[in-house]
């Protein structure tokens, strides 16, 4: 079962992953991205490691549409 992520770390998420691929990632950002990452995962009572797991899987790693076929 898929956790439900909130829409504000998701966009830290893509923030993040953007800077990455730039080759820009700040600490401030990094931080920003874990920092809330816990606070979820103590606010849903889901395992810190499986909320980034499926953040990153969401992120970086997206279903692809259904539609090409």
């Amino acid at each position: 079962m898929a956790i439900e992520l909130p829409d504000d770390l998701i966009a830290l998420e893509r923030s993040a992953w953007e800077e990455i691929q730039a080759g820009a990632l700040t600490v401030d950002t990094a931080l920003a991205v874990q920092e809330r990452i816990t606070a979820f995962a103590a606010e849903s009572g889901e395992s810190r490691l499986a909320v980034e797991t499926e953040l990153k899987k969401l992120v970086r790693h997206p279903e692809p549409d259904g539609d090409a076929a």
